[in-house]
């Protein structure tokens, strides 16, 4: 091991890289799958309202807000056997597949108790995961370049999870059932059955995440022990950086949440789709990550952090334009369909997914400017501002559906209906992509500023 390693800066081989990316590919297996398809499960297939369904959404990401910091600080505050935060991949990974299995089972349909049973505990346990597998990410290495490179495959193998999601499932779903069906396939037992195998492979690509990863940077169990929850708040009013990714995650999950929700919706009506046409329109929405995602270090290099979320911002909003314009069109080419979703997928992948490499940047931050490495706090954090973000999603989607009256039983809907499932995919996601702009002009942290961060917090930690 090198002397430079040896003070933090680690560099890790690409089987722990991969490793490592496997837990975001998990994840995705069952969040993308409820960002896409979870509010047409419920209002085309178990028969709730939308109102309704809007509603729950809304009460278990309020439930969440106040979880994350008792999350953030457990994690912090603990050191399991198993490992302070890869342990939790384990332990909480065999009730989340449950009972996301659950959540698209219909047996109770249409009970409005049962859907709110199911779905809060799997967004709780969800969170369980989420916040120590992101404070995951800091405790491998300091080094900048690594974490671009660590962030890079994470974001790489999330995408390939979301690809799996929105282009394999309806696929899958159409191949289970025998029924004869327009559009997306909506037999429940094909439902259920697509989603046992998807959140069963996720289970098992946890466990593999779990073996492949090494905590090398994390506090020291002294300082473990005087963790609060009140240090979320603390850390939130001090660290500036962290109040600047913190409500860019907030504009950035929403757009995301209502672009996604609405996808199949738009297919389905707008475009008169098949279960194959929606599968390669949603694939789509993950297809660039294999071309653009290997690149992030080099185009980071090239024209620098805050450029590159000012250039890929753009092409998101120049890709929503373009489906917009092509969907108002008399007779609409799918194929041009296909080359707008391609073009502002390219903008979100990008853009979205580089940044989770700022989380760790922060989590240094505050440990030079408090002395604390409060990983899991910051995570916990950064989880709330993205679940007010998915929570605004799952609001506003729902809410539009309600408001210009689509209806689940037609496929061809009234034009005051197709124009609002419009708006979801194309309009609102880009008022969002703009505001996300200016958030992100105001981060402060640039790579020569965050190195010489973690180097003096390195020859601190030494001279004591």
């Amino acid at each position: 091991m090198s002397t430079t390693e040896t003070k933090g800066f680690y560099k890790l081989s690409w089987l722990q890289r991969i490793g490592f990316g496997s837990g975001d590919l998990a994840q995705n297996l069952i969040f993308q799958t409820t960002c896409m398809y979870l509010l047409f499960f419920y209002t085309d297939i178990y028969g709730l309202d939308a109102v309704d369904v809007s509603v729950m959404f809304t009460v278990g990401n309020v439930a969440n807000v106040i979880w994350d910091p008792i999350v953030g600080a457990l994690i912090d505050k603990h050191s399991p056997k198993l490992g302070k935060y890869r342990a939790y991949l384990v332990y909480v990974g065999i009730p989340l597949t449950g009972f996301a299995i659950l959540c698209f089972w219909n047996g109770f349909a249409p009970s409005l108790l049962y859907a709110y049973v199911t779905y809060i505990a799997m967004t709780l346990l969800y969170t369980f995961i989420n916040v120590p597998y992101g404070a995951l990410n800091s405790s491998l290495t300091r080094d900048t370049d690594e974490i671009t490179i660590l962030t890079s495959v994470r974001m790489f193998m999330a995408n390939c999870g979301g690809l799996a999601v929105g282009s394999g499932l309806p696929l899958l779903i159409a191949y289970f059932t025998n029924e004869e069906h327009e559009g997306l396939p909506k037999d429940p037992a094909a439902w259920f059955t697509t989603m046992t195998i998807y959140a069963s492979i996720g289970l098992a690509l946890l466990f593999f995440c779990f073996s492949q990863c090494k905590e090398r940077v994390v506090m020291d169990a002294s300082e473990a022990a005087n963790v609060k929850i009140s240090d979320l708040w603390m850390e939130f009013f001090h660290n500036r950086p962290l109040r600047v990714i913190a409500f860019f995650f907030i504009t950035a999950f929403a757009m995301m949440s209502i672009g996604n929700a609405a996808g199949a919706y738009f297919i389905n009506s707008n475009m008169r789709g098949s279960a194959d046409q929606l599968s390669i329109f949603m694939g789509l929405g993950s297809a660039p990550s294999f071309i653009f995602m290997p690149l992030v270090p080099m185009i980071k290099k090239m024209v620098g952090k805050k450029n590159m979320f000012y250039i890929f911002l753009s092409i998101a909003i120049i890709g929503m334009a373009f489906l917009y314009f092509v969907a108002k069109m008399e007779q609409p080419s799918m194929t041009l369909v296909y080359i707008a979703q391609f073009v502002k997928s390219t903008g979100v992948i990008v853009a979205t997914g580089y940044m989770w490499a700022l989380v760790p940047e922060v989590i240094s931050y505050g440990e030079y400017v408090s002395g604390k490495r409060i990983a899991g706090i910051v995570n916990a954090l950064t989880g709330i501002f993205f679940k007010a973000g998915m929570t605004l999603g799952s609001v506003v989607a729902p809410a539009i559906l309600a408001y210009v009256a689509y209806n689940p039983e037609v496929i061809e809907q009234t034009p005051e209906a197709e124009e609002g499932i419009l708006w979801l995919v194309c309009v609102i996601p880009a008022a969002l992509l703009l505001l996300a702009m200016f958030i992100i002009s105001r981060y402060e942290l640039t790579d020569d500023k965050i190195d010489q961060i973690n180097k003096e917090i390195e020859a601190r930690s030494h001279e004591e």
